[in-house]
């Protein structure tokens, strides 16, 4: 992908961005319910109530109201969050890193998992042993990642408790990180006792999500696997001797990646999306546990920056999906 192409895409990416900021903003302001009656105590009078509207800035038009927002987007000021009583901006930064270590863990697993099933499916073809893989996989594909979280609370943190229920690392720990990232930060650190705590308390909510995930990326890997091993550089490999397993792991695989990368691009944007019920679930301290409390307490410039940094991540992900299967596949890069 040249660097025009790039360029235009990051433009329209811009757009977009803004369009749903418009979207959004206009949904919330017409949406039933006041935020300020919400916050405000039963004993307030009228003047507190027009002074809170007054520095939230809901006294004005729908118009004013949009640019003055829009003008402070452009200044890097998000708001202040009715319902916490703190900077919009700061708070995105405490709680996105949580989500991203859990979404970018759950990516990683689910194409460990996926790949798995996809090369074993390939490998058991037309034999018995591919309708166990194809059920097992179709077991994956069926239950939703809410169900996953449920049954696995159910097993491992009730009836046979060897997981944490809850949040993202034990309290009693006591450690001085310099970044929100804490389990990349931990291991960097080598405190792998750290590093062990956090992974115990992610594994659940990161199995829930990646298992979906990891269904769709076996099915769309295996198909493509097994068109590849019809080609006539796989024929030519095999009469050279070599073995099953060594054809679709050098030869097929490479040649499968970048379908398969696509879609689990497009797929990841919908997992980003579901770590909301997940860390409800699990009551994990990230952007979508945070983003069910905004919408509950129709907190507006909370809600706002939550939408906005969800977009930004879609769009980030779908760019640098595009540019990795740009890079795998020499027609498109080159084109």
């Amino acid at each position: 992908m040249s660097l025009a192409a790039v360029l235009r895409r990051l433009a329209t990416a811009a757009v977009t961005l803004f369009g749903v900021a418009v979207v959004v903003f206009v949904l919330l302001r017409v949406a039933p319910g006041d935020p300020i009656a919400m916050m405000i105590g039963p004993g307030a009078s009228e003047a507190d109530i027009a002074a809170l509207r007054a520095r939230y800035g809901l006294d004005q038009g729908l118009v004013t109201q949009f640019f003055i927002w829009l003008q402070g987007l452009i200044a890097g000021d998000l708001g202040t969050s009715i319902s916490l009583r703190s900077d919009v901006l700061g708070l995105l930064g405490q709680r996105l890193p949580a989500t991203l270590e859990l979404a970018g863990a759950a990516l990683v697993v689910a194409l460990l998992v996926g790949g798995t099933i996809a090369i074993l499916g390939t490998l058991a073809r037309r034999s018995p042993g591919e309708a166990v893989v194809d059920g097992a996989n179709g077991l994956l594909l069926a239950v939703p990642d809410f169900i996953w979280a449920l049954a696995f609370v159910l097993v491992f943190a009730v009836f046979i408790p060897v997981f944490p229920l809850t949040g993202r690392m034990d309290p009693t720990i006591d450690m001085d990180f310099a970044t929100r990232f804490f389990l990349l930060e931990s291991l960097v650190r080598a405190e792998f006792a750290v590093f062990g705590n956090i992974v115990s308390h992610m594994t659940m909510p990161v199995l829930a999500l990646a298992l979906p995930l990891a269904a769709i990326v076996a099915r769309v890997l295996k198909g493509a696997l097994i068109e590849a091993m019809g080609q006539d550089y796989v024929l030519l490999a095999r009469l050279k001797g070599k073995s099953e397993l060594r054809l679709v792991l050098q030869e097929a695989l490479r040649n499968a990646l970048p379908a398969t990368l696509a879609l689990t691009g497009v797929q990841f944007t919908f997992l980003v999306g579901g770590t909301v019920i997940i860390e409800r679930i699990f009551a994990y301290p990230g952007i979508g546990n945070m983003a069910i409390d905004a919408v509950i307490n129709r907190d507006l410039p909370l809600i706002q920056g939550i939408v906005l940094a969800f977009g930004a991540m879609f769009i980030a992900i779908n760019l640098a999906v595009d540019l990795a299967v740009a890079a795998l596949n020499p027609r498109l890069r080159h084109g």
